[in-house]
């Protein structure tokens, strides 16, 4: 547990950035465009499609990796959402696997339509919530996570 200002003390954190892996394809698929975009009117300054293009996919590929999944001060915080712990019922690790199979029926056919769900395909693992809260509509939370069993032990240590 770390105290950062203003004495909000945090017991887990977690940013789901795009791995090293995710930037390179999009990337080249921004310069290709920007060099079709060249070559079909050679008038515009020779730097002005790439420049736009690759800035647009770094801006789109950083606020993909923005969501956060924390627990801190009593809550759970998934993106903008969050959750009093007291609130926190059954705790499930969903793994991807290599197949993914039980994530392809988590976020399918299990899936409930009232559910809170962050997802992010380049993170494996996910965590499924159920809250206990009688007046929230939302029967389960379903979020990426890289260390769903370190998350789940936290979430269900002091009940």
């Amino acid at each position: 547990m770390t105290k950062t200002g203003a004495g909000v003390s945090t017991a887990y954190s977690e940013r789901l950035y795009v791995s090293w892996w995710g930037w390179p394809l999009p990337l080249l698929a921004a310069a290709l465009l920007a060099l079709e975009v060249h070559m079909g009117y050679p008038g515009v300054r020779a730097w002005l499609p790439y420049a736009v293009l690759v800035s647009a996919t770094v801006l789109v590929l950083l606020l993909a990796g923005r969501a956060k999944v924390e627990v801190r001060d009593e809550e759970l915080w998934v993106g903008k959402a969050h959750l009093p712990l007291r609130f926190v019922g059954e705790v499930e690790v969903i793994d991807g696997g290599r197949n993914g199979v039980a994530k392809r029926r988590a976020l399918g056919p299990e899936l409930d339509p009232a559910a809170y769900v962050l997802h992010r395909g380049w993170v494996r693992p996910l965590v499924r919530v159920h809250l206990t809260d009688p007046d929230d509509p939302t029967p389960y939370w379903l979020f990426s996570t890289r260390s769903p069993k370190r998350l789940a032990e936290l979430l269900t240590a002091d009940r």
